[in-house]
């Protein structure tokens, strides 16, 4: 139980702004032979799907604090994020698992309002395609 706990703990974590990583340790663990493959894609991917629904809603909150002194972008990146998310739209969610990219994605779709069945749609397919991929090439 602790296995699963601690992988989804880290993919929920790699999916947040905090740096974390993941995928080394679902490879590891699919190489162990001791998991299900399935449960432990399964679990990955819950963990950083709900990571990034972190960033959805706090993408759809922060903007009320914007202006403020201790706000932590600048408004020229917000603006920056905003102009990307609306040239690309929707489709970048797609992108969410790509390391650096994927997380300001989610929080971008959070600013402009993507809607969350949308939103957890794009990102549950991209993340758990990545997981798969990854238990795939380690199997």
């Amino acid at each position: 139980m602790t296995t699963y706990l601690g992988l989804f703990a880290t993919a929920f974590l790699a999916a947040t702004l905090l740096p974390a990583q993941s995928e080394a340790l679902l490879a590891y663990l699919v190489r162990q032979d001791g998991h299900p493959v399935a449960l432990l894609v399964t679990v990955a991917s819950l963990g950083n799907v709900l990571g990034s629904l972190v960033n959805w809603m706090l993408g759809r909150g922060i903007e009320q604090f914007r202006g403020r002194r201790w706000f932590p972008l600048s408004e020229q990146k917000l603006e920056q994020a905003q102009g990307w998310y609306r040239r690309y739209g929707r489709w970048s969610l797609l992108a969410s698992w790509v390391p650096v990219i994927g997380d300001p994605i989610t929080f971008a779709a959070g600013i402009l309002r993507e809607p969350l069945w949308r939103f957890v749609l794009l990102v549950g397919l991209a993340k758990t395609a990545r997981y798969a991929a990854i238990a795939w090439l380690f199997t």
